[in-house]
């Protein structure tokens, strides 16, 4: 009997506590209310770097103190507590690679749990296998470029020449330091600390507003700072093999370096963001749209693990700042609520596509031993052809940007000069066919694809594998048709173009034949966001500001591009406005710091709209009232709309643009239509039988029917991961599972959360 009821106080002790609190005439068959886990840091399904925030929500009648949490069966209870705002929060650290299971349990409550999958912190996450051929930084732990993260203080100065940040040594404190009062009225010295880091193989940076002396957790940040996020990026597009700088000050808007004007990221954190960047979200070292998602995504992580959850975040970038903002918020919606673009363009390959066409036509201009008898340019002529007023734009276009890009055999950081038997340097089509090749193309041979072995090149042949895929075409364009229409150009230049522009081969070469472009990377690049379609914005605020252009290959049209595709999938642009000012390619000094605090009033104002309407809807509806279209002349500001703005800007065009594509620039490789005699009935000279047949001979495929979509035109996918069941590459990627329940809720404020859900 005594062993007996030892035995019955033994199973009935667990339940003592539950007893104690249950409710007279409780029914013992109620059901018992259930644990919930959340990831705060991130996707559960895509943690990196072996650790994860995480909030255990307790229901009603049971203690804190009887919660156990345990990560794969190793009890980490001891990380957790109630924190200052009631919440059970802890930073779950030392996580094993692949799927653990994040279980809270407690007497009287069900357990819950979640699945969380870490990742390397050297990624990648979703961008699919890494490069192979990769140099890591001196200091570097592993081959994935591991580094402890350092930390730093910087500070403001009161002297308004230093509008950057300088180094604070808090052994010597200067004496001018500045003091800024943050948005939420709290007064602070300007003392910023930066944390350097590596995650995803590349440098990153985070920096807040800091009070030497003082604690910061995740779950108790210091009070200056607000839980907004500026994430700022660089311009260019290039392939790097090697870690490269996080972009702050570079192509921010503000003209850095220019006596007295704050760069906008400092002003951020004065109003008590912080702020964060990557190399990889700069195009110029990485002109991925993965990797940019990617690497944003794992930074945010680590802010949100180490600073505290985020209301939201808003991108800043000019050139390629703006492509990797357009590009990133459409294919991964949710890691940015709000972007601040200016010397815009919507993506690289829209815009590629005209400078290859520039590149094409200057090999032809530029030569005038190729032109015909006869045939004599003019640089008037020249620039009509490419729709520009000079044909200056077509040269910086191609020099600036279009060659370094493009040319596998460009000097990439990372690379070196081809040394026979060494694979890991840099490729060249003659000595080195296997070495490492610089053109973007290949950077983003996992969204491209490859070629296929039906036109491998001799190269490729060497290679054992085709290179990236051309995700543009030129067949069928008619270049000049405009100017042969308008009459400023003759019959005989329309036709000697185009039958010598010719195109490029896969290693960018000059061939005679016109570009086909592979069918698979054209349709990928759609697919993947590479082209933006602009087709899952609507619920994005933007800021688009800019200014005449020199030459320099950033006129405003490009904006305009971005401004028709939101017009044509959404029927409006409530969600975007176009500033236009004097200062060359920006609009104006001020307008990037501007923006910034205009889009965090519009970012506030529809976080604070508790209606039940869509999020699209409230970032159109919420917009402020002095949030619009501008056009500022000789420093007159007033407001304007989109069409009085494109006369002021006078709004250039492209070249197939002048062969009949249309506003949008959005076709990369037409739709094909037999070439049609009846077409040209505008000429007053029609073309001889001779000249007809040289024209049915260069367009034997057919001539470009722009009232189709394109080939492999379509909308981007979201939320795309590149590695392939099993192991290796899904080329042109595959959908990430729908996001975990109770996941990611730090990357953004309540009201952004169905961002994360498309």
């Amino acid at each position: 009997m005594r062993v007996r009821l030892l035995l019955l106080l033994a199973l009935l002790t667990p339940l003592l506590p539950v007893l104690t609190v249950l409710p007279s005439g409780s029914s013992a068959a109620a059901p018992r209310p259930r644990l919930v886990v959340e990831v705060l840091s991130t996707r559960a399904d895509l943690v990196s770097a072996g650790d994860v925030l995480v909030a255990v929500r307790i229901p009603a009648g049971v203690r804190p103190g009887w919660v156990r949490v345990t990560a794969g069966g190793r009890d980490v209870t001891r990380r957790f507590a109630v924190r200052d705002d009631g919440r059970y929060l802890g930073l779950v650290r030392g996580l094993p690679l692949g799927r653990t299971v994040l279980r809270a349990s407690a007497p009287g409550a069900r357990a819950g749990s979640i699945t969380v999958t870490d990742h390397p912190a050297g990624g990648p996450l979703f961008s699919g296998p890494q490069t192979r051929h990769y140099v890591c930084q001196d200091g570097a732990t592993d081959a994935r470029c591991d580094e402890p993260a350092t930390y730093d203080l910087l500070y403001r100065s009161t002297n308004p020449l230093q509008a950057d940040l300088q180094p604070y040594d808090p052994a010597d404190p200067p004496a001018d330091v500045a003091t800024t009062t943050t948005d939420q009225g709290v007064e602070v010295p300007f003392i910023v600390r930066r944390e350097q880091g590596f995650l995803d193989r590349d440098r990153y940076t985070i920096l807040t507003l800091w009070q030497p002396g003082q604690r910061w957790r995740p779950w108790s940040p210091q009070e200056q700072w607000n839980h907004k996020l500026l994430v700022t990026h660089g311009g260019g597009c290039g392939a790097s093999y090697t870690p490269g700088e996080p972009p702050l000050a570079d192509y921010s808007g503000t003209l850095d370096g220019v006596p007295a004007t704050t760069p906008s990221y400092v002003t951020a954190l004065g109003l008590g963001f912080a702020v964060l960047s990557t190399a990889l979200d700069n195009t110029g070292h990485n002109c991925s749209v993965a990797m940019n998602a990617e690497s944003v995504l794992m930074a945010k992580e680590r802010l949100v693990e180490r600073y505290g959850e985020l209301r939201y975040t808003i991108g800043t970038g000019c050139s390629g700042g703006s492509i990797a903002q357009h590009t990133v918020a459409n294919a991964y919606p949710g890691i940015y609520q709000g972007l601040i673009t200016s010397c815009s363009y919507p993506d690289t390959f829209t815009a590629g596509a005209q400078f290859a066409d520039y590149h094409l036509l200057r090999l032809y201009f530029e030569d005038p031993s190729r032109w015909g008898t006869g045939v004599v340019w003019s640089p008037t002529q020249m620039a009509q052809v490419e729709g520009h007023l000079s044909h200056l734009n077509a040269v910086v276009a191609d020099e600036g940007l279009f060659k370094a890009a493009l040319n596998p055999e460009n000097a990439c950081p990372g690379t070196s000069d081809p040394v026979a038997g060494d694979p890991s340097t840099r490729y060249d089509s003659e000595t080195n066919p296997t070495g490492v090749r610089c053109s973007v193309l290949d950077l983003l041979v996992n969204q491209l694809g490859r070629r296929p072995a039906s036109v491998w090149t001799s190269q490729e042949k060497a290679a054992g594998h085709g290179f990236g895929g051309l995700p543009f075409s030129n067949d069928g364009v008619l270049y000049g048709l405009s100017a042969l229409e308008d009459g400023t150009i003759t019959p005989g230049q329309f036709i000697d173009l185009n039958v010598k522009i010719g195109g490029l081969d896969v290693d960018s070469q000059p061939i005679e034949q016109r570009i086909e472009g592979d069918p698979a990377a054209i349709a990928n690049a759609y697919r993947t966001g590479l082209i933006d379609e602009a087709n899952h914005l609507d619920e994005v605020a933007m800021i688009n500001h800019g200014g005449p252009d020199p030459g320099l290959a950033h006129d405003y049209a490009h904006a305009f591009w971005t401004e028709e595709r939101l017009m044509a999938d959404q029927g409006d642009t409530d969600n975007r406005v176009m500033w236009f000012g004097p200062t060359p390619l920006i609009g104006d000094v001020s307008w990037a710091t501007e923006a910034l605090t205009k889009m965090d009033e519009w970012l506030s104002a529809v976080e604070a709209d508790d209606s039940s309407a869509p999020l699209a809807t409230k970032v159109a509806t919420d917009r402020p009232d002095d949030v619009t279209d501008r056009c500022v002349v000789d420093r007159l500001a007033r407001a304007c709309d989109v069409e009085q703005l494109q006369v002021l800007q006078t709004r250039l065009s492209t070249p197939r643009q002048e062969a009949g594509g249309p506003l949008a620039n959005d076709i990369v490789a037409c739709a094909l239509a037999p070439l049609d005699r009846a077409d040209f009935g505008f000429m007053v000279v029609p073309f001889t039988d001779e000249e007809w047949a040289t024209l049915e001979q260069t367009f034997r495929h057919g001539v470009c029917d722009w009232s189709e979509r394109g080939r492999g035109q379509g909308p981007a996918e979201t939320w795309l991961r590149y590695d392939a069941r099993g192991g290796g590459v899904a080329y042109g990627g595959r959908p990430l599972p729908a996001v975990p329940a109770h996941s990611g809720g730090g990357l953004t404020g309540p009201a952004w959360q169905v961002m994360l859900r498309r």
